[in-house]
This record gives C-alpha cells, sequence and structure tokens, in this order.
C-alpha cells in the first residue's frame, strides 16, 4: 500500500514516499518527528493544592482515582476510597461533594472499580463497574439517573474522557471483558465510545490497536494508551514503538507521528532487576513469605523487549503528551508535545514535569502527587500559551 512520508526537519516538512502496512486509511500518513530534543521549561504558575491538610478536613482523600475539569474550570476530583466526588473552583475552595457507596440513587458499589469524567455539557458521568452502569450526575451534583451497559457478565473501563464533539465518552485504556461462552478473545485492543444519551449507553468501537501476546500479563508488554481528540478523532498508542496512531471522527488512522527511538531488548538483567524491586514491595520480610513471592515473581512472563512509550494524554486544544520511558525500565524518561497534525512542540527533560492527571480550559492542568506516607495531593498549575 503506497502512502505519503513526512519527514519534520527542523521548519519545514520533506514529503517522500514509502510502503507500510498499517489499518486501512485513505490519506494515512507517516510524519518522521527530528530525532533531537528541544527541551522547553517547565515553569508552570502554580494556582492551588489540595489534599492531606492544604485545604481542611474536606480535602482530605484516600484514594484519588481520577480528576476532570468542567467547562468552568471547577475540577471534580474522584476518591476511590470514599467513593466520593469533591467539586473545587478555580480557587481551590470547596463548592461541594457527592457519591457513595450504597444501594440507591446517586450510589455506588462498593467494589471501588470506577472510571469518571466530566462531559462536555459539565455533567458528571461515573461508571460503576460492579453494576455495569454509568451513573449521571448533573452539573449541580444531583443524581438525574443510571444508564446501564449492555453486554458481558463484566466490563472494566480503566479510564474514560469525554468526546466534546459527540456528548459521550471515550475508553483511555484497554476495556476489559469477562464473560462465562467459550468464545475466543479478541485479537485486538479496542477504543470504545460510550453514548450516555439515551436509556442505554450505546457503545461504538472507535479504532483498534494491536494486542500483544499475553495481553496485560506479561511484564514490560506495550501500554495501550489513548486520549480525545477536537473533532471526535483520538490518538493512541499500542506498540513497543515510539508509533503515535491518531484517527479521524471515522476511526479511519490518518497519521502516525514516529521518532526514531526504539525498543530496548529485554535481558536477564531486567528481569532480576524487576524480581527484586517486586520482592521489596511485597511480603512480610520474612524468609518463608521471600521464598513465597520469589516462587511467583519468578514464573511471571516477560514481553522479549521494553516500550519507548509509557503513557499518552491529550489536552482540550489537542496537544499530544507522549510519556517516554527512563534509563531504566519502569521509569520516566522525558515528555514530548506534539500536535495532532504532527508538529513537534518540543519535550520536558526527565524530572522536569509529570503527565497531567487532567487538562481544563484556559490552560489548567491538574496533577495527583503522593507523599512518603502515599498521601494523595492534587496541584492544580496553568500552562503557558505554547504548550497548550
Amino acid at each position: 500500500m503506497s502512502r505519503r512520508r513526512k519527514t519534520a526537519t527542523g521548519a519545514g516538512v520533506v514529503v517522500i514516499a514509502t510502503a507500510i502496512t498499517a489499518f486501512p486509511s485513505t490519506g494515512q500518513e507517516v510524519i518522521e518527528l527530528p530525532a533531537e530534543d528541544r527541551f522547553l521549561e517547565a515553569a508552570f504558575e502554580e494556582l492551588y493544592r489540595v489534599g492531606s491538610l492544604h485545604g481542611g478536613d474536606w480535602d482530605t482523600f484516600g484514594r484519588v482515582s481520577a480528576v476532570a475539569f468542567n467547562g468552568s474550570g471547577n475540577l471534580h476530583i474522584l476518591d476511590g476510597q470514599a467513593a466520593q466526588v469533591t467539586v473545587v473552583d478555580p480557587q481551590g475552595n470547596l463548592v461541594r461533594q457527592f457519591g457513595r457507596v450504597g444501594e440507591g440513587p446517586g450510589e455506588f458499589s462498593g467494589d471501588g472499580t470506577w472510571a469518571f469524567t466530566v462531559c462536555s455539557d459539565d455533567r458528571i458521568a461515573v461508571y460503576d463497574a460492579g453494576r455495569r452502569t454509568f451513573v449521571l450526575f448533573g452539573p449541580d451534583g444531583e443524581f438525574e439517573r443510571m444508564i446501564p451497559l449492555d453486554g458481558p457478565t463484566f466490563v472494566s473501563i480503566p479510564g474514560v474522557q469525554a468526546d466534546h464533539a459527540f456528548l459521550s465518552v471515550v475508553s483511555t485504556g484497554d476495556v476489559q471483558y469477562l464473560d462465562w461462552t467459550p468464545l475466543p478473545r479478541p485479537s485486538f485492543r479496542y477504543v470504545m465510545r460510550y453514548g450516555l444519551g439515551g436509556e442505554e449507553a450505546v457503545a461504538d468501537t472507535v479504532a483498534a490497536g494491536w494486542k500483544p501476546p499475553g495481553g496485560q500479563m506479561v511484564t514490560f508488554a506495550p501500554v495501550f494508551s489513548v486520549g480525545v481528540l477536537p473533532g471526535g478523532g483520538v490518538a493512541f498508542t499500542d506498540s513497543s514503538a515510539y508509533a503515535i496512531k491518531v484517527t479521524g471522527p471515522d476511526g479511519n488512522l490518518s497519521r502516525v507521528l514516529t521518532r526514531p527511538f526504539h525498543p530496548v531488548p529485554v535481558t536477564g538483567r531486567h528481569k532480576d532487576d524487576h524480581v527484586e524491586r517486586l520482592l521489596k514491595e511485597t511480603g512480610d520480610g520474612s524468609e518463608a513469605s521471600a521464598e513465597f513471592w520469589r516462587a511467583r515473581i519468578e514464573s511471571m512472563e516477560f514481553h522479549h523487549e521494553i516500550p519507548v512509550v509509557r503513557q499518552l494524554r491529550t489536552s482540550r486544544e489537542g496537544t499530544i503528551w507522549v510519556g517516554r520511558r527512563g534509563d531504566e525500565p519502569g521509569t520516566d524518561g522525558p515528555i514530548d508535545l506534539i500536535t495532532q497534525e504532527g508538529r513537534y512542540l518540543g519535550s520536558f527533560a526527565a524530572g522536569a514535569t509529570g503527565l497531567p492527571s487532567a487538562f481544563g480550559p484556559d490552560g489548567l492542568v491538574a496533577f495527583v502527587e503522593k507523599n512518603e506516607l502515599d498521601v494523595p495531593t492534587v496541584v492544580v498549575k496553568r500552562l503557558p500559551a505554547e504548550v497548550r
């Protein structure tokens, strides 16, 4: 299949011909971004912090599962331990709190398996996997209705992001299905869109990504990380290589954004270091416990190479934030900023900043941090115009 390839060289873009195989698509391009990092300043203006002792008793969070902004810049924080959503205004003041575990309207099952976001009309959608249902709240936090998701016995959605073009939400990771039928498991990892306008959630496949053998159970397996783009398309990463796939609203692959960074072969040292790290994090320190966990850990399966990309997120303006691996497996490296059209904006050096957990209007971003006692804090900052 003949496609165009664009190679970005400084301010210009050179178009050359190439042959590639990928998802069938008309007008697909491979855009090669520069090999050399151009580092950006991570001097973001900090606006406020909430969590622990920063705001009072109301902002002591057990586990920050997800955060999202509404159109006015109010931050919504889902506490996965308390099953509660906390809303904070742009100055860091408490607006309201709602949600709890229970059987009644607007209450959640107690398994803690939830995903949430703020929709384009400022309604709040919480996916309760225990009940296979989206719980919809109005902009004021008042319960509106339950929207069941038809399908298998159990559907786990790791995260959702508002799709502002379609009044729906899109899965941001690998959706897991559990049923009791002897059907073959999916051979792809799917980006799913869930329409919430009717009595039932309408599931639609947006795009399909490569699924490595063994899936999530394999150590160092490539992540499946998805971000929504303005206009209804998505950007996602699904392989060990640096290949960011961009789709249009119809789900067709329009371009692949690449940088000449390559996965690293997994060695015996990588495996030993990973096992030793897990041993330190598990068990009670006794010899019997160490032997139990060592036998269990050493039987794990490893992918044959360590992926370049660790995570991907997108801003409201459509900027793609790509988190690369560090020098060692499991560590964070630089973060690249790329436009959905394929223009490289620059990179933040390793350790200069983390990936924002949520993007809001006017350059608002939220970061979730933890102290040495694992107590979470949410930090809200404002990005300069050139990196939004």
